[in-house]
């Protein structure tokens, strides 16, 4: 039967539309309900087509101020982590040194633990060594868990680079400045600028570290889960879909500069 054979020589692609279509969905709710106008104070009912949340989207006290802090937070904690964690990756990929290995391992215990037990831990840790829980143990704690994510990626690209390319370089008398900046650094950007988006992303949705170590400060992903408690505000739907469309946008901007990079190249 031609549908039968259509369905088979089709079915890989229909089964990852239906696995997007389904990642997506609450995203679509998101945005469907940020245009709601709810008559309580809980945003989880349909009830009236409206635009008021987003020509006040600050319109709910203290929402862009939380929102304001996580993104600082995520910037540098992004910013710190990238620099660390792209000097640790290419330390651990091009030099021997006495517990490579155990430094190895460690490097995937953040991601392998569960976030309450790392919380726990660095709280016990900030509490002992008298530090104010705020704002800097946040970021201090967000670089250590962001770590590990960036120098996972930065180490899978700098394993995959061609050690020749670098070493035609030095043969055209390139110092080791210029090997770095034109030859290594180009070639492992792609690396570095997936460990930064990963660290930004898990940075600013972090809730249960951040819980832990904030003290009086209240970053976004706190002010929704303590916004839930009493009632959901429209603007925090407004909030989520502006982040995720800015994402959709990045995403493509970057295929659509791939694209032409390798048109150039061809």
């Amino acid at each position: 039967m031609p549908f039968v054979n259509w369905l088979k020589r089709n079915l890989v692609v229909i089964a990852g539309l239906l696995t997007l279509g389904y990642l997506l969905l609450p995203n679509v709710i998101v945005t469907v309900f940020s245009f709601n106008k709810p008559k309580g104070r809980f945003n989880y009912e349909w009830q009236q087509f409206s635009l008021d949340a987003w020509k006040d989207p600050c319109g709910v006290s203290d929402l862009c101020g939380s929102l304001s802090v996580s993104l600082q937070i995520a910037f540098w904690a992004t910013l710190g982590a990238t620099l660390l964690g792209t000097l640790i990756a290419f330390a651990l990929v091009r030099y021997r040194f006495r517990a490579r290995g155990a430094v190895n391992s460690l490097i995937f215990l953040p991601m392998a633990m569960p976030e309450v037990v790392m919380a726990a831990s660095l709280l016990t840790l900030f509490l002992n060594m008298g530090a104010q829980l705020g704002f800097w143990t946040i970021l201090i704690a967000h670089i250590m868990f962001c770590l590990s994510f960036v120098v996972t990626a930065v180490k899978a690209r700098v394993m995959s680079m061609d050690p020749k390319l670098e070493e035609a370089a030095r043969d055209l008398y390139a110092g080791p400045f210029q090997t770095f900046v034109r030859v290594t650094l180009p070639i492992a950007a792609p690396g570095i600028a997936a460990g930064a988006l990963l660290a930004f992303a898990l940075s600013f949705d972090d809730f249960i570290i951040t819980n832990f170590n904030a003290g009086s400060t209240v970053t976004f992903p706190m002010f929704v889960w303590g916004s839930a408690q009493r009632g959901t505000p429209v603007q925090i739907n407004v909030i989520g879909t502006t982040m995720f469309v800015v994402a959709v946008l990045l995403v493509l901007a970057s295929m659509v500069v791939g694209n032409r990079r390798n048109r150039h190249k061809a």
